[in-house]
């Protein structure tokens, strides 16, 4: 059930936050870049070294990322298990997926067809 409801918007990116059953959803929509990046990091959660944070982000709004938002996900990815959380990536579309591939990132962060999966899984 979701209990907050927050959006962020800079230039071509806006990132909606909202808590379901305890997990951080980050739905993203526009394009990630060196310009809109900031977004997308002040949207994460602060460290909570009590209870570890599981994030989930939505990217089936986003029509193109580059290594701006690579790094800010893998930041994310470091900062959640250094705390004994996680991080999950939801609807990655095509072009997208083929960045995260390329780098690597759906080892680090695995990759769901839905936010649903992401959370259950």
């Amino acid at each position: 059930m979701a209990d907050e409801h927050k959006a962020m918007k800079h230039g071509g990116l806006s990132v909606i936050r909202t808590d379901v059953d305890g997990v951080t959803v980050l739905g993203v929509h526009g394009e990630i870049d060196y310009e809109t990046v900031g977004t997308l990091g002040r949207a994460m959660p602060p460290a909570d070294p009590t209870a570890g944070p599981r994030i989930v982000v939505d990217l089936s709004g986003v029509t193109f990322m580059d290594s701006s938002g690579i790094n800010a996900l893998i930041a994310a990815h470091q900062a959640t298990r250094t705390a004994q959380g996680w991080l999950r990536l939801a609807g990655v579309g095509d072009s997208v997926l083929r960045t995260v591939q390329l780098v690597g990132l759906d080892t680090l962060a695995t990759c769901h067809p839905t936010v649903r999966a992401a959370i259950t899984a």
